[in-house]
């Protein structure tokens, strides 16, 4: 049988790396697709020391001629795409009134026109063969945007719009390509180190916070599995089931709380490097966890029950039958 080769965007820190590990921890060959050269030749070597074979492809994914490129690479060196992620992200945690246009657009050309790129980039190698799976790294803040993070959200969302509108085409032309989005919820990366911020202490995701090994083992299953959606974490259920019911009681109480949650205790520098224009020290290998290994969980109820859900209902049913049939039973 032959491998699976897999394309991950963002791929030398934090979740992209992550989810990296867990495709060749499962015998893909993957390629690596980021800005950040160091953080890219270590992931591979990590692969690689595992027996594994990954290929680094640098690639800043605002580009669309780069990417399609690496596209192009990793059909030549790896063979057939099978499995694309889109997870290549970059933030500014800002109030919108301190945001300058170039950032918005910046943020938006890595963020959403990063994911589109991908896809159109592997769309061209799996429309003719009629095969393979696209992934879409979504997040909770893609249906429920909270305050400081316009750039990120709106992006988050737009991801949301072009990849239902994708969906319906894909469906209407009978297409074996599969597309699907994990949404995500706060979770320890390396972002929290780099990102652009104006906020006065330094930024940090909102609790609860899971460790970036469960959005990986999510992205995997859904690279597997037809399933349209998967949420990761009850965080990031509560959020978007709570906008469609309450959104105006969630302006309010996010208005209240989300300043002070995003925020660390501890003073941020100004002049500290971030990475929206160009990496952190390329030199430099970031890993994949952020500062916050103690509050981080490292499993999710809720995501095992969603992606075991079938069980659990055929479980109930049985569970069910045999009551009624005690109850006979006894009656």
């Amino acid at each position: 049988m032959a491998l699976k080769t897999v394309v991950v965007t963002g791929a030398s820190a934090g979740l992209g790396r992550a989810i990296a590990h867990q495709f060749a921890s499962h015998g893909a060959q993957v390629a690596l697709l980021a800005r950040g050269e160091e953080g890219l030749h270590a992931t591979a070597a990590e692969i690689e020391a595992r027996g594994g074979r990954a290929l680094a492809v640098p690639t800043d994914v605002a580009d669309s001629a780069a990417v399609e490129a690496a596209a192009n690479t990793v059909e030549e060196q790896l063979g057939p795409i099978d499995v694309w992620v889109n997870n290549a992200m970059v933030s500014v945690f800002s109030p919108v009134k301190e945001m300058k246009p170039e950032e918005y657009k910046r943020a938006t050309e890595v963020t959403y026109l990063g994911a589109v790129y991908g896809t159109l980039a592997a769309l061209k190698y799996m429309l003719p063969r009629d095969r393979g799976t696209i992934v879409q790294v979504g997040s909770a803040l893609g249906y429920r945007s909270i305050p400081l993070q316009s750039a990120y959200c709106g992006a988050k969302h737009a991801i949301n719009g072009f990849t239902d509108s994708l969906r319906c085409e894909l469906l209407h032309d009978k297409s074996n390509v599969r597309l699907t989005t994990v949404q995500m919820p706060a979770m320890n990366t390396v972002q929290f180190n780099w990102v652009k911020s104006r906020l006065s202490h330094r930024a940090q995701p909102v609790p609860p916070i899971f460790q970036p090994e469960v959005g990986a083992r999510a992205v995997y299953w859904a690279a597997h599995h037809n399933r349209r959606e998967v949420y990761v974490g009850g965080s990031t259920v509560r959020a978007i089931v709570g906008n469609k019911f309450i959104p105006a009681l969630l302006d309010r109480y996010l208005a209240r709380t989300a300043y002070k949650s995003q925020q660390t205790a501890e003073p941020e520098d100004p002049s500290r490097a971030d990475n929206l224009w160009s990496p952190v020290d390329a030199r430099s290998d970031w890993g994949e966890h952020g500062r916050f290994d103690k509050q981080s969980h490292s499993g999710s109820i809720e995501l095992w029950t969603g992606l075991h859900r079938k069980q659990i209902a055929a479980g109930l049913l049985l569970a069910s039958v045999v009551a009624f049939a005690i109850n006979r039973m006894v009656h």
